[in-house]
């Protein structure tokens, strides 16, 4: 007992439900955590410190100022150095467990490498910010058999749904297809609380930690607004036609409902291209992205400006996201504040 009580994990071992033969599973897990921002920086630093024996942390952006406020990991120090974040986070990792495998990864997870991305993972995390990547995931995970536990917040409000294949309800039972460019709301127009995503963060790591101890994945849908302080879970069925785990079309895997992107050359600026045609109420768009930066509609095209770029956004979805030719730099902010 003595050994015990002066382990790292000594308290989460003490917890019955988890045990030594818990702690056990938990250390001899691989883990993929896709996206650290506010909500994958939670959900990482409390897997690695529950010892999760390797994690995987993929992310396309760096750190900046405006980040600190909710993404808890990350530093000025890291801010004033634009390190990438999944470079920033694993340092931080290493130095709180030194016992478990961190593998930092820089990458915009695509139809292209998400499968070897995932491979070998016994859950992924979705830490993502924009509804397109969560439905690559869940097409990538249902085809490899991986369960992942999806997670959104906006405001004071946060989601979460465990996925396993062929055993729960995945994404599309409950969103069929993408909402209309611009339709949603999202955190850079509306802001969001540390609080919510602190919860939500920490709900999914102990779910987590259910899966990876061999317990049933809790059903339905979370809901929870930490301001109200109001809880409620919703049931879910499967779809017998849900279009992915019901039919088995992976429409993002394949490619063809995932948006597309291309270098404008010589002009410093990438072309997006979303999956579909759309019909934007740009009017109404520019009243939203006045709240985050400089907004104008022509009555034929919206300009948006915000630092150094500008995204020029045409009624059909199109855009040409100026002062970069890094795609994945683009689609982060097209997903920021355009959608999906």
């Amino acid at each position: 007992m003595g050994d015990l009580l002066d382990s790292r994990y000594a308290k989460q071992i003490l917890f019955r439900p988890v045990g030594e033969k818990g702690q056990a599973k938990i250390s001899g897990s691989e883990v993929t955590i896709i996206g650290l921002g506010a909500l994958g920086t939670v959900s990482c630093s409390h897997l690695c410190r529950a010892g999760v024996g390797r994690l995987k942390l993929v992310d396309r952006d760096f750190v900046e100022k405006n980040n600190l406020q909710r993404q808890l990991l990350f530093d000025e120090y890291d801010a004033e150095q634009r390190l990438p974040k999944a470079m920033a986070a694993a340092k931080k990792l290493i130095a709180a467990n030194s016992e478990i495998t961190i593998e930092p990864l820089i990458a915009d997870v695509s139809p292209g490498n998400i499968e070897t991305i995932i491979k070998d993972s016994d859950l992924v995390i979705d830490g993502t910010d924009n509804l397109e990547t969560r439905f690559l995931i869940n097409d990538a995970c249902l085809k490899n058999n991986i369960p992942w536990i999806y997670t959104a917040v906006l405001g004071s409000v946060g989601m979460l749904m465990v996925i396993v294949p062929h055993q729960t309800s995945c994404l599309r039972c409950y969103f069929d297809q993408l909402p209309p460019v611009g339709a949603l709301p999202n955190c850079d127009t509306e802001g969001v609380l540390s609080m919510t995503t602190g919860t939500i963060a920490s709900l999914q790591c102990a779910e987590a930690l259910r899966l990876l101890t061999g317990f049933e994945p809790t059903p339905g849908l979370l809901y929870l607004d930490v301001w109200q302080r109001q809880f409620d879970n919703f049931d879910l069925e499967r779809r017998q036609d849900c279009p992915a785990c019901g039919e088995g079309r992976y429409e993002f895997l394949d490619g063809s409902a995932f948006s597309w992107t291309n270098v404008l050359c010589g002009r410093n600026a990438v072309q997006i291209m979303p999956s579909s045609e759309q019909n934007i109420d740009l009017k109404q768009l520019e009243t939203n992205l006045k709240q985050a930066g400089h907004a104008s509609f022509n009555g034929f095209l919206l300009s948006f400006k915000t630092g150094q770029h500008e995204i020029v956004l045409f009624p059909n979805g199109r855009a040409i996201i100026r002062g970069t030719s890094d795609e994945a730099e683009a689609r982060n902010l097209y997903a920021r504040f355009i959608g999906t």
